[in-house]
C-alpha cells in the first residue's frame, strides 16, 4: 500500500488528482495540502500548509512522515494576485510582480522538493512530480511574452533537473519530473481560453486522468525532464 501527498489539493488539478489517488485500491493515504487546510474523509488526511511559509511546510511534512510513495507539487499561479498580468511586452515588465510569480511557480515549490524529498523510500519506485507548462519551455518558446511566468515554470524545471540528479545517488528507483497537464479549464487558464480547440480544453477529471497514468509509466530514465499529458517529453 501507498502513501501520497498533494500539495495544491484545493485547486482544480490538485483536487481532481486527490480524489482520483483515493479511489485507488493501491493508495492507502491521500495527504491533501491546501492553504485552506480542507476536511479529510476516507483515504484523504487534510493538512493546512502556506506555500510562502516555509516554517509551515516543514510543519506539515513532519506530521506527515516518511515514507511517501508520490509528491505531487499542484500549486502555481498565471496572473498577480490583483490580476494583473501577463506580460505582452518588456515594458510591461516589474520587480513585485516578477518576485510573486517566482515565489508561487519556483521557490514554494522547491521547498518542498527540500521537505519531502527525504520523504521518498531508497528502496523501491518513488516520484516526485512538480506541475509546471509548456510554455516554460526554453526550446519550445515561439510566441514570446508572459514574462514571468515563463520564467518562473522554467527555472522550475531547472531545479527539478537538478533534484533528479542529486536524487539518483541515493534513490537510485526514484524519479523527480515535471508536468505539462494540457490546458485545463480552471480559473488560472479561464481568461485565455480564447482560441483553444474544444477538444484540447481539458476538465480537471480529464488532465489529472492523464498526468497519473503518465506518473504511473515513469522509469528512472526519466527522471530530471518535463512530461506531457500525452506522455510526450516536452523539451527545456
Amino acid at each position: 500500500m501507498k502513501r501520497c501527498a498533494v500539495f495544491g489539493a484545493s485547486g482544480g488539478i490538485g483536487a481532481a488528482l486527490t480524489t482520483l489517488l483515493a479511489a485507488r485500491e493501491d493508495m492507502s493515504e491521500v495527504h491533501a495540502l491546501s492553504r485552506s487546510g480542507g476536511i479529510g474523509a476516507g483515504k484523504i488526511i487534510a493538512h493546512h500548509f502556506d506555500l510562502l511559509d516555509e516554517t509551515s511546510i516543514a510543519q506539515a511534512c513532519q506530521g506527515i512522515g516518511a515514507p511517501l510513495d508520490l509528491v505531487i507539487v499542484a500549486t502555481g499561479r498565471l496572473v498577480r494576485e490583483t490580476g494583473e498580468g501577463p506580460e505582452k511586452s518588456w515594458r510591461a515588465l516589474d520587480a513585485a510582480a516578477m518576485a510573486e510569480l517566482y515565489a508561487i511557480n519556483t521557490i514554494g515549490p522547491a521547498l518542498i522538493a527540500r521537505h519531502t524529498l527525504p520523504l521518498l523510500p531508497k528502496d523501491r519506485p518513488a516520484t516526485f512530480a512538480a506541475i509546471s507548462a509548456r510554455v516554460g519551455s526554453i526550446g519550445d518558446n515561439r510566441l514570446g511574452g508572459w514574462h514571468s511566468y515563463r520564467a518562473s515554470k522554467a527555472a522550475l524545471n531547472m531545479l527539478v533537473k537538478n533534484f533528479a540528479i542529486e536524487l539518483a545517488r541515493t534513490h537510485p528507483q526514484a524519479v523527480a519530473v515535471t508536468l505539462h497537464p494540457g490546458t485545463v479549464d480552471t480559473p488560472l487558464s479561464r481568461p485565455f481560453q480564447r482560441g483553444v480547440a474544444p477538444e484540447k480544453l481539458f476538465t480537471p477529471e480529464r488532465s489529472a486522468g492523464h498526468l497519473l497514468a503518465v506518473i504511473d509509466s515513469l522509469t528512472p530514465a526519466q527522471s530530471g525532464k518535463m512530461i506531457a499529458w500525452d506522455g510526450a517529453e516536452v523539451p527545456f
